[in-house]
């Protein structure tokens, strides 16, 4: 085979590989794709290869996206590396993609925390059950993300990230529930209103069945959703949404819905409709409960003596 032949082979070998890696390629893998440094070296004065990190190369053109920049992160760090922390989260699609750092996790105890544009984490406790791949990108699971990724965010950053992981229902297990139990910003910001306007405390992010309650009032049989734009988008979540709202009156539950806006700009708005739901419920059950005794008092109650018959 001819110098060119071979050449074109290499070519051929190399995009495919980038193609499987969003755009990025590794020295191992061009080694292995049959270029040695010399061949290396002169697609890089070519503009065929455009250096990225140190032995990492992006393949045509520097115009990564997101996940480009994330496999690109991964192959520097080598083996055993996964994204990982505010990087992660937005793989997991927990967090809206931003620039910055890079965020990846080595499962070794010692070395550089800076490189390029990446913040490297050192652990020997990141083993393989706490990573998988998604999309060719090795990344640590969800709740490994989530356990991370608090160590450093803001509590509104938190929130947001674990309601987005309970939406597209990430395998987090029990992570998402929060001292106050609150799992977003805007549930923990109704909570607040409730307190402050003197609503009777409710359980938040309460069990019912297969079912999760925002706000639930046991025994007035009330139940409150909070729902944000950005969490409640789409046919597939209203159809769950009407689901979820359809069992629980089945079993009984009124249920409000607030939103984004009517919590945050209409609060005294929200807060009247709720109480009155809650006054009126509360006086049907002490209505039900006033006659429940009476009939009882009945039955207690010897019967009425007979009028003494006049002869």
């Amino acid at each position: 085979m001819s110098m060119a032949a071979k050449g074109v082979e290499c070519d051929a070998q190399i995009a495919k590989i980038a193609a499987r890696q969003h755009g990025v390629i590794s020295i191992a893998q061009l080694y292995a794709a049959g270029l040695d440094h010399n061949g290396v070296a002169y697609r890089v004065a070519h503009g065929r290869l455009h250096r990225i990190h140190r032995g990492v190369y992006a393949v045509g053109h520097t115009g990564l996206t997101h996940k480009g920049r994330w496999k690109a992160a991964t192959l520097a760090c080598g083996d055993g590396s996964a994204l990982s922390h505010r990087s992660a989260a937005a793989l997991w699609g927990m967090l809206e993609p931003a620039g910055g750092l890079i965020h990846v996790t080595v499962p070794v105890s010692g070395g550089r925390k800076r490189r390029n544009g990446l913040a490297i984490h050192r652990t020997p406790s990141l083993t393989e059950a706490k990573t998988t791949i998604r999309e060719t990108i090795p990344v640590t699971r969800p709740r490994r993300t989530l356990e991370d990724f608090s160590r450093h965010a803001t509590s509104d950053e938190r929130r947001r990230a674990l309601r987005q992981a309970e939406f597209l229902r990430l395998p987090i297990g029990d992570f998402g529930l929060l001292r106050d139990r609150t799992a977003s910003e805007l549930e923990a910001i109704f909570l607040r209103l409730c307190r402050r306007h003197g609503v009777s405390e409710p359980e938040v992010n309460a069990q019912l069945g297969p079912y999760r309650a925002d706000f639930l009032w046991r025994e007035l049989g009330v139940v409150v959703e909070t729902d944000s734009y950005r969490y409640h988008r789409g046919a597939a979540a209203f159809e769950d949404d009407h689901r979820r709202d359809t069992w629980l009156v089945s079993c009984g539950y009124e249920v409000l819905r607030f939103t984004y806006r009517q919590v945050v700009n209409e609060p005294e708005v929200a807060i009247a409709v709720l109480r009155k739901r809650l006054d009126r419920t509360q006086r049907l059950v002490a209505t039900s409960e006033s006659r429940r005794a009476v009939h009882s008092l009945k039955r207690e109650l010897p019967p009425p003596a007979r009028p003494a018959s006049q002869s």
